[in-house]
């Protein structure tokens, strides 16, 4: 055995090809456990699998409790899932002959409700989106494609719920436009049918038929949205036109994130089944979706506090 294949490298390299093709899970899942995984190891000093095998519950806890003076609670349940999951798959791969994380408990988290945007809000960000989008005013061809793409992304974010991953993955065979639905590949590479809007369609049609040819580049391929290169629009971009749109339009900010928060709110206070949002999100929990009811009953609390003088 050389000195690479004894060194912590390899080892996660293999846990991450493990992720990839084993999990399904996404390249940006993927780096982000590996960010995670080699901040870990670099902390504890582990440089060999010899290392590797002598790390114990109280180096792991001494990382976490390091850990914790500069990052939030959020991001150290993050890494020490992903720590805790390298170790695991050390172990059950003959990696090293014990799992020092399998006691290693995720720091406990507050039980806060998603950030969302209340119906008028999110009305009028959909509003100013696609007034921008309106013929008019002295812009480039190309100005005018990227307005379009935007209002369109907007839209299909509000109308379906997607996730920025789920949107930029999509392709122009993923939508039935006589259906008015999408197909999405969520987590684990799992496949829905999504339906949508009038709206989102009206935006869609207008991003294909007067947008999307003008920013088409070599490697746009079979890309939904595209991005100013001509190639697969970047999740960055799509979060840049969520935070700026709802600058102009005046609503609290948000991401695209939250705009799937407040779409699953909306849609359970329009009446929706919990079950039917939890597929259109692509939840594998029913527990998962049930959080937005909490959001809606403190919405219903709110409106009935505004409307009856003596609640």
């Amino acid at each position: 055995m050389d000195g690479n294949e004894r060194g912590i490298g390899p080892v996660i390299e293999g846990f991450i090809t493990f992720l990839r093709t084993n999990e399904g899970l996404s390249e940006h899942t993927c780096r982000s456990y590996r960010s995670d995984v080699e901040q870990c190891m670099d902390m504890l000093g582990v440089r060999t699998r010899a290392q590797l095998e002598s790390v114990e519950l109280d180096d792991l806890r001494a990382w976490m409790a390091s850990e914790l003076q500069h990052v939030s609670k959020t991001s150290l349940a993050r890494k020490t899932i992903a720590v805790r999951r390298l170790f695991a798959w050390c172990f059950a791969h003959g990696v090293t002959q014990h799992d020092p994380a399998a006691a290693l408990k995720t720091p406990k988290l507050g039980a806060t409700l998603p950030a969302v945007l209340n119906e008028t809000q999110a009305q009028e960000l959909m509003e100013s989106a696609d007034a921008a989008c309106e013929p008019g005013g002295e812009v480039s061809p190309h100005e005018r494609a990227v307005e379009l793409r935007d209002c369109a992304m907007l839209e299909l974010l509000y109308a379906t719920g997607i996730r920025v991953a789920e949107l930029v993955g999509l392709d122009m065979r993923s939508v039935n436009h006589a259906n008015r639905t999408i197909t999405v590949t969520g987590k684990g590479n799992k496949q829905r049918v999504v339906p949508f809007g009038a709206p989102a369609q009206r935006a869609l049609d207008a991003w294909l038929r007067d947008g999307r040819a003008e920013l088409a580049g070599g490697g746009a391929g079979d890309a939904l949205f595209l991005g100013a290169r001509g190639a697969r629009i970047d999740q960055r971009v799509v979060r840049g036109v969520v935070h700026r749109e709802a600058a102009r339009a005046g609503v609290p900010d948000i991401s695209p994130h939250a705009l799937r928060h407040s779409a699953a709110t909306h849609m359970l206070d329009g009446g929706a089944d919990l079950r039917e949002v939890q597929e259109m999100l692509g939840h594998s929990s029913l527990q998962t979706t049930q959080r937005y009811t909490h959001v809606s009953i403190e919405q219903l609390k709110s409106r009935y506090k505004q409307a009856f003088p003596r609640a």
